[in-house]
C-alpha cells in the first residue's frame, strides 16, 4: 500500500496537512511539488492562493492570505493571519 504524505478532509480545502517528515522537495501529485522543509503537521497550499483569499482547512476558513501563496508552499504565520 502506498504511504500517504498529506491529509485533506474536505473538498473545499485549499490546504493540506503534511503527515510525513519529508524535508526535501517532494512530489505529492503530478502537478504539485512541496516546498523544502515544511514541518510535520504543518499546512501547505494545494493550489495558488492570492492575497486576501481565505485559507480553508476541514471546510472552515481558518485565516486569510497576507501574501500570495504558491501551490506546494508552506502556509503558516508568515503568509496568513
Amino acid at each position: 500500500m502506498k504511504k500517504r504524505l498529506f491529509v485533506v478532509l474536505n473538498e473545499l480545502d485549499n490546504v493540506g496537512t503534511l503527515i510525513d517528515n519529508k524535508k526535501n522537495s517532494t512530489f505529492i501529485r503530478n502537478d504539485l511539488i512541496l516546498e523544502k522543509g515544511i514541518p510535520f503537521g504543518h499546512k501547505f497550499a494545494l493550489n495558488y492562493i492570492p492575497v486576501g483569499e481565505p485559507i480553508i482547512k476541514y471546510g472552515v476558513t481558518i485565516g486569510h492570505a497576507i501574501l500570495s501563496i504558491n501551490a506546494g508552499e508552506h502556509v503558516h504565520i508568515h503568509n496568513c493571519i
